[in-house]
């Protein structure tokens, strides 16, 4: 089960560095959030069970979900990427503020490859790979309904195509590129699997948002063609 999935995840301590960074910011805080307890621990992915959108981003924030314990609660690109979600009729309200704040996602998880803050926002090919069957075991148990995949940036994307491959899908040779906009359709390599639509958008990261490089309608025009794909009839 997923929730038995997300509980292991919490309690994960494979990586020596994640460890010791996740724990220092937790200890350390931001001076606007020193009142606060900080989650300070693996962030596990965050949705329904039998979600048919998966959004896969890089890993937490350190002063983001690493504070709150929920993917892409508490920062700028949560703001971003929820506001998004609520544009298009995947989530019941625009802002993610804390675990406990009342918001629900439609049809829609959302997970990272690398499920502890990296020092810089980078986490290294050995944590990735690290991390990497957790997120095997997260698309295994999602596989019933999982329709499409919608990764934020080309971290995500180098990340979930050997997974998907493994988990049953066929990834085309050579790879398919990231690209904002990109859009795949993987066939289905084993007998208990359907065809998965992967798509490609720019990371909601302060980076892209504030330069103008992704803009909400960007996003909301590849989350809205996500939700479609995936056949989520709450999706405006």
């Amino acid at each position: 089960m997923l929730a038995e999935l997300d509980r292991a995840v919490s309690d994960c301590r494979a990586c020596p560095r994640l460890v010791d960074w996740r724990e220092r910011v937790a200890r350390e805080k931001r001076a606007a959030f020193a009142d606060q307890e900080y989650w300070g621990r693996p962030v596990p992915g965050f949705g329904p069970p039998d979600a048919r959108l998966l959004i896969v981003g890089l890993a937490p924030a350190a002063h983001g979900a690493n504070r709150t314990g929920r993917m892409f609660t508490g920062d700028r690109s949560g703001d971003v990427l929820y506001a998004a979600l609520h544009a298009v009729g995947l989530a019941n309200q625009p802002t993610a503020v804390h675990k406990d704040d009342g918001l629900t996602l439609y049809g829609t998880r959302i997970t990272s490859p690398v499920h502890c803050a990296p020092p810089e926002n980078k986490p290294t090919p050995a944590e990735r790979d690290a991390c990497r069957h957790w997120l095997a075991d997260e698309l295994r148990l999602l596989t019933p309904t999982l329709r499409a995949v919608m990764v934020l940036g080309g971290f995500g994307w180098q990340a979930l195509l050997p997974v998907l491959a493994e988990a049953g899908w066929t990834v085309p040779r050579p790879r398919p590129v990231f690209g904002h906009g990109a859009h795949v359709e993987l066939a289905a390599a084993h007998p208990d699997r359907r065809p998965l639509h992967l798509l490609g958008c720019y990371h909601v990261s302060q980076q892209n948002t504030f330069t103008g490089r992704l803009t909400p309608d960007m996003l909301c025009t590849v989350l809205d063609n996500a939700a479609k794909l995936a056949g989520i009839s709450q999706a405006g």
